[in-house]
């Protein structure tokens, strides 16, 4: 049930748009063609959304990693709250705040700007990735950090050599949700890009119309589709053992 319409969604996109169009037929399907294909990855709009993608993946990471390192090896005051701030956040969608976000993001002149879009994507992707983990660091034995300080190893030298293979389902999980999040967002890339050139794939997938009144070229967009389906595909197989270890994080405990 879930293969079929896939398959055929697949299928599909190698026609021209008069065949899809029109009823489906054995003499439709032996003329498929990567023309569609070619029309859309002829633009710059994939590029730029693999950019903002693994940009926006990168980031999150890094910065999810060194909190969550923070929040769960060391105590200090404010900890619990600061802990708590940051899970608020889940609470808040951006599209709730578009309008001071917009305002900000042009005092910052990071309009127009795809490092701009995708620092916006990390911020909001940080709450999950603070959260998962620092439950993956909960689950390191804390004898081995203990162990590391008595050898002389440095913070970031613990981190980096002793932690880091341990927290690595925690790191691919966040990596993957923010990639899957930032490729496949439309709404604030619409409203902070407006020059053709800088469109993401899911904003110029809208853009894909031809003829009168806005007529939508169906070959175009089934290809897209396709398109935009293969990254999360392939991204998400590269790292699923990864990603169903750092979702259970923290959930068992003994």
């Amino acid at each position: 049930m879930f293969v079929l319409p896939l398959a055929w969604e697949v299928l599909r996109s190698f026609q021209p748009e008069s065949a899809i169009a029109a009823a489906p037929s054995a003499h439709s399907f032996g003329h498929l063609s990567f023309a569609n294909c070619q029309t859309l990855l002829s633009g710059q709009d994939d590029i730029n959304s693999l950019i903002v993608a693994v940009l926006t993946a990168l980031v999150t990471a890094l910065v999810a990693t060194l909190a969550g390192y923070g929040f769960s090896m060391f105590s200090f005051r404010g900890s619990g709250l600061g802990f708590a701030l940051v899970l608020l956040a889940f609470m808040i969608p951006f599209q709730a705040i578009l309008t001071p976000l917009f305002v900000e993001m042009h005092f910052l002149h990071l309009l127009n700007s795809l490092v701009g879009l995708a620092l916006f994507y990390t911020a909001f992707n940080l709450p999950f990735g603070v959260y998962v983990m620092r439950n993956s660091f909960l689950q390191v034995p804390r004898d081995l950090v203990d162990a590391a300080q008595v050898d002389g190893a440095t913070v970031m030298g613990t981190l980096i050599s002793v932690l880091r293979p341990l927290i690595l389902p925690g790191i691919a999980t966040t990596a993957l949700y923010a990639f899957l999040f930032s490729w496949t967002e439309f709404l604030a890339a619409l409203i902070f890009l407006t020059n053709d050139p800088l469109f993401t794939l899911p904003v110029a997938l809208i853009n894909v119309e031809s003829g009168n009144y806005g007529a939508i070229n169906y070959g175009l967009l089934l290809s897209g589709a396709v398109i935009a389906m293969i990254p999360c595909v392939v991204v998400y197989v590269a790292l699923q053992r990864y990603y169903v270890r750092g979702l259970v994080s923290g959930a068992l405990k003994g």
